[in-house]
């Protein structure tokens, strides 16, 4: 007998994640990976950090910086975030701000927050594996999220009635999702906005991706639609989750969480129970930097990534056989593929790591229910134009392989 014999059951819904095994394959020898979605290390501001690490580490500030904080965090950094907010329709103060360990932990905490066992989750078909995996912990059901108005609430009130719960909020990437890279319309918000008053749940809005636009014109976020419905963020019943990690620098793992204050407070209680608060240093470097370069340096990581965006589109047209099909992202990092129904992504994988050093992510992982077996996601973030015209030439060739 052992411990795994006396494990909660919520265990048995928390899974590996494809995505970080894959990351693994990154040391070995000759691979050409496609797979993760991380910033390109060389566009990170490290001189920046650097300057703004010795700086929060010296004199006076070093005390402050090694210190206990307060679970809310770094006053600076959420008054920087409130500017933020402001600038893209979100007005609110900084008792509306509450800082997390990337997104990822705010993730999680608003699975805690909302979800009792049986409660159903509406979430995109396919949807970030990430959130699955917070969300898995607390073991609800997951049903399709639609925004084309295309279901009524009454059908997802009475299915998640017969899973033996109730909706509780419906999670969505708006801009640049992944693993699509697709971005819902003005009308597509609106309608989810609908369908959840007439719910009553929350909607959480991860917007992990939305500084990196590279063309086409900006959709309001979420919350900012709401509050003109509404008057004011503490009316709202979005919730909107920010992250300097696909901007600034995923290691140090500061995020952000801007929701009505109610909602805020709950989550400092969880802060405060999970891990007190954030590394005040990591903080206080992140706002040294965010106020000397964010804007420009943002303009730098979007002229690369558009390139590399515009590289990939022209490479899948050039080396794609025919019954493949890809997104065609506006920003983010991400494009999805679906390939022949008769192809399965996983089995692909296997034969283009061994046949052609190719990686890349089998798209099934992102399905709640396991389908999507014939659709993969690459990443063009970290591949400069050569590379990713090998691979595209590559990725084509075991396509071809596996259709003969």
């Amino acid at each position: 007998m052992g411990l795994d014999t006396i494990f909660a059951t919520r265990i048995a819904r928390m899974k590996a994640s494809e995505i970080r095994e894959l990351l693994k394959l990154l040391d070995r020898p000759g691979i050409l990976s496609f797979a993760g979605g991380i910033p390109d290390p060389a566009l990170f501001p490290s001189d920046a950090f650097a300057a703004a690490f010795a700086d929060v580490l010296s004199g006076n500030k070093a005390g402050q910086a090694l210190q206990y904080s307060v679970s809310e965090g770094y006053m600076p950094l959420r008054q920087w975030i409130v500017g933020q907010m402001a600038a893209i329709g979100v007005p609110c103060t900084v008792d509306n701000i509450l800082i997390t360990s990337g997104s990822q932990q705010a993730l999680d905490y608003l699975g805690k927050l909302f979800l009792s066992p049986g409660d159903t989750a509406l979430v995109g078909w396919p949807t970030y594996m990430g959130a699955l995996g917070a969300f898995n912990a607390y073991e609800p059901v997951y049903d399709q999220l639609s925004v084309n108005g295309n279901r009524s609430p009454a059908s997802y009130a009475e299915a998640a009635e017969a899973a033996g719960g109730r909706a509780k909020f419906a999670y969505l990437s708006a801009d640049f999702a992944n693993p699509t890279g697709e971005t819902v319309s003005r009308a597509g918000r609106e309608n989810l906005l609908d369908m959840a008053a007439a719910l009553d749940i929350a909607v959480i809005e991860d917007a992990a991706y939305q500084a990196l636009r590279y063309d086409g014109a900006p959709v309001p976020p979420v919350l900012a639609l709401e509050i003109e419905r509404c008057g004011g963020i503490e009316a709202a019943r979005t919730i909107y989750c920010g992250s300097f990690s696909k901007t600034l620098s995923p290691g140090l793992r500061v995020g952000w969480v801007c929701a009505a204050k109610p909602v805020i407070s709950q989550l400092v209680l969880m802060k405060q129970a999970a891990d007190l608060h954030s590394a005040t240093a990591n903080q206080m470097a992140v706002a040294e930097v965010a106020v000397q370069c964010f804007d420009t340096h943002i303009e730098r990581v979007r002229a690369t990534y558009k390139a590399r965006r515009d590289a990939m589109l022209t490479a899948l047209t050039r080396e794609m056989p025919e019954g493949v099909t890809w997104s065609r992202p506006e920003g983010g990092m991400f494009i999805w593929l679906t390939l022949p129904a008769a192809l399965d992504g996983a089995t692909l994988l296997a034969r283009a790591l061994e046949v052609h050093n190719l990686a890349f992510v089998p798209g099934r992982a992102f399905f709640p229910d396991g389908s999507g077996g014939n659709t993969i996601r690459l990443s063009f973030s970290c591949a400069d134009a050569a590379m990713i015209d090998d691979g595209m030439a590559r990725l084509g060739a075991v396509i071809r392989e596996a259709l003969a």
